[in-house]
């Protein structure tokens, strides 16, 4: 019998906006992720990508359909339930990092762990610093630390409560090639190494043909489903 899929998304519609503002999202948005796969969505600007990731990670809810993510509808939790779901089975990596200027490397990575009610959240803390190559920042502060250093704090506090999916939002957008090539072989090598569901977004084909699968949405609708096949000119 074969496994059920990670992610299940069945007609799901989204609108964002009120009014005569209000933009149709994503129209009809069918989707199944296997477990373990890292998927990458392409996509012009304005297709939808980036809403259809942020409804797998349930921070946007659609107006209808079914969003099912691990054996749970969280289409249909509330808030709190949601949040709590996250925490523990979703780790997010946002472009712009997102990280709390305030607290140390050490902290930031620590937050989802207290939250979540871990043992020693500061040990486990530490180690996910130390799989990032950070051990030696971990009293730094944000705004201490290099943006390619400030994305591997936000990678492993995404990895710190050992999701099942790790979904990424252009993780390497406000990186230098390659610094971006060094984050994205890290995030690679680490998901593969604990078995979790990848889904990425990302404008680069050149990274998107490093996923199991590529999706293409245009207009708020899936287009494609397959490998892109390299191309002479595209970037390395």
């Amino acid at each position: 019998m074969a496994e059920r899929p990670v992610i299940e998304m069945h007609d799901v519609q989204l609108s964002l906006g009120n009014g005569p503002a209000r933009v149709h999202i994503l129209q009809g948005v069918s989707l199944n992720v296997a477990r373990g796969e890292a998927l990458g969505l392409v996509g012009s600007s304005g297709s939808g990508k980036s809403t259809l990731l942020m409804t797998i990670a349930g921070l946007e809810k659609p107006d209808s359909g079914s969003v099912t993510v691990d054996g749970k509808r969280i289409d249909q939790m509330n808030e709190d339930a949601l949040a709590r779901f996250r925490g523990a089975r979703i780790g997010v990596i946002f472009q712009s990092f997102h990280l709390i200027p305030t607290m140390t490397a050490l902290e930031n990575v620590a937050v989802p762990l207290e939250l979540a009610g871990a043992a020693d959240p500061f040990k486990r803390a530490a180690a996910e610093l130390q799989a990032v190559g950070l051990e030696s920042r971990k009293s730094h502060y944000p705004a201490q630390l290099s943006g390619g250093e400030q994305q591997r704090v936000a990678i492993a506090r995404a990895l710190a409560p050992d999701p099942a999916i790790l979904v990424a939002d252009e993780p390497t957008g406000n990186l230098d090639e390659t610094t971006g090539k060094t984050i994205i072989d890290l995030l690679f090598a680490l998901r593969k190494a604990r078995g979790s569901t990848l889904v990425l977004v990302t404008h680069d084909l050149a990274l998107a043909r490093l996923c199991d699968r590529t999706i293409r949405l245009k207009s708020g609708k899936i287009v494609d489903s397959e490998f892109i096949p390299a191309v002479a000119g595209d970037a390395a």
